[in-house]
């Protein structure tokens, strides 16, 4: 499995982009999303998933671990190929995706090419599944601290941990965050802040 690619982006088109790493040219398919932080002819570093197939192998790249992340989420749930994946990181980043699968908006998700209501009914349904089980009511963190269960600070914790980030990990960040900020800013600070 290709973890990463890092080289100079010799070629960005809709779609992908090819990074040259050793001499050969990487054709990495790309949302949107990662396209905009991408400079032709700099040095890039792409989190990669390779998907193989009987007739081709692909592989996808990602800006960030929790793009990564989102990507081999969506791509478990029966319905949604690497192809509807892509577009649905297109359209919305991971943390609008985590604020509607906490809030389960699944309206949102249709604004994605090949993602109609259904679909997005079962994506909010499948991921809400996935943390479910995550409690939420306070957080131990290094210092023997405990975060009040502050109903926004719990909706995020509960949205990060759809992207794999336990709340060990995220509770000191969200701790030093303002507690009147929105679930979405408090997804987002975090997010930066572990990037």
């Amino acid at each position: 499995m290709i973890y990463s690619v890092r080289g100079n982006l010799i070629i960005m088109d809709a779609g992908y982009a090819v990074v040259e790493c050793g001499g050969v040219g990487y054709r990495v398919q790309t949302s949107v999303n990662t396209q905009k932080t991408l400079k032709l002819n700099t040095e890039v570093m792409l989190y990669t998933h390779m998907n193989v197939r009987e007739d081709a192998m692909e592989l996808f790249g990602f800006a960030t671990k929790s793009e990564l992340n989102t990507f081999r989420l969506l791509i478990a749930i029966t319905g949604v190929g690497p192809k509807v994946a892509l577009a649905i990181l297109s359209e919305l980043s991971s943390e609008q995706i985590a604020m509607c699968v906490s809030s389960g908006d699944s309206k949102t998700l249709t604004r994605a090419n090949g993602v109609g209501p259904k679909l997005a009914q079962r994506i909010v349904l499948e991921l809400k599944d996935k943390i479910k089980g995550v409690e939420t009511t306070g957080f131990e963190i290094s210092k023997g601290s405990v975060i009040a269960d502050t109903g926004n600070v719990s909706k995020a914790v509960a949205a990060l941990a759809v992207f794999g980030y336990s709340a060990a990990d995220v509770t000191p960040i969200l701790s030093r965050l303002d507690p009147n900020m929105t679930v979405e800013e408090m997804i987002t600070a975090t997010l930066r802040q572990m990037a």
